[in-house]
């Protein structure tokens, strides 16, 4: 059997079920985007890092296997969704054969990703901290309704171009974001995501690397 990878978990149909049921919930409760599209580009983005930065060829495949999971487990409601889709990444990847030494990592990841509690201590965590708060952009709102009293839906959409660089020369990551400031004032992304930030800082220095962020041209951290 060949190493289980991101592309082969987007051709599992029950893995696809689970994901769109999650993103399903949050779009409920009125959240944006957490579905395919989200858990793609997070597992592409966690694979760059590690890539970039000449991680082995396994750590890579294993972050973008925990970054195409990541989000899972809102499946089964947003409070406490990083462990509950740690196990369920454990059930699912288990019944599909992955072995149990790449399975801990992932849960590892997938547990600790978010702001709050995470706490990034390895390399694969740090990739997949990373690459999910990088992914700010107009096309996560599902609609234009809320906007103008919903700062999480007007930073996004004020997002119309973001691009996570990664330099091993100069060891940094770099968050690049071109916001219209005639949507959302660059003051409000901070009001919202300064934990993030804290949290994208500290998985930068695991992997011996500095996050910058760069917004419309200027470096703010």
């Amino acid at each position: 059997m060949s190493p289980i990878d991101m592309e082969f978990l987007k051709q599992n149909s029950k893995i696809q079920v689970y994901l769109e049921r999650a993103d399903k919930h949050l779009e409920g409760i009125g959240y944006t985007e957490h579905g395919l599209r989200h858990a793609s580009i997070t597992a592409m983005l966690s694979e760059k890092i590690l890539r970039c930065l000449d991680h082995p060829p396994d750590d890579v495949r294993l972050a973008g296997v925990a970054g195409f999971l990541h989000d899972i487990g809102n499946v089964c409601g947003r409070m406490n969704h990083c462990q509950s889709g740690a196990i369920i990444a454990h059930s699912l990847l288990s019944e599909i054969g992955m072995c149990s030494e790449e399975i801990v990592g992932i849960m590892e990841a997938i547990g600790n990703h978010e702001e709050d509690f995470g706490q990034p201590t390895s390399k694969i965590s740090a990739a997949l901290i990373l690459a999910d708060k990088s992914d700010v952009h107009r096309s996560r709102v599902r609609t234009r309704r809320f906007i103008s009293f919903d700062i999480h839906d007007r930073v996004n959409y004020a997002a119309e171009k973001s691009d996570l660089q990664i330099s091993n020369k100069k060891k940094t990551i770099s968050l690049m974001i071109k916001i219209n400031t005639d949507i959302s004032q660059v003051m409000e992304y901070f009001e919202i995501f300064l934990s993030r930030m804290i949290i994208c800082r500290k998985a930068a220095k695991v992997l011996s690397c500095e996050f910058e962020l760069i917004i419309n041209g200027n470096k703010l951290l």
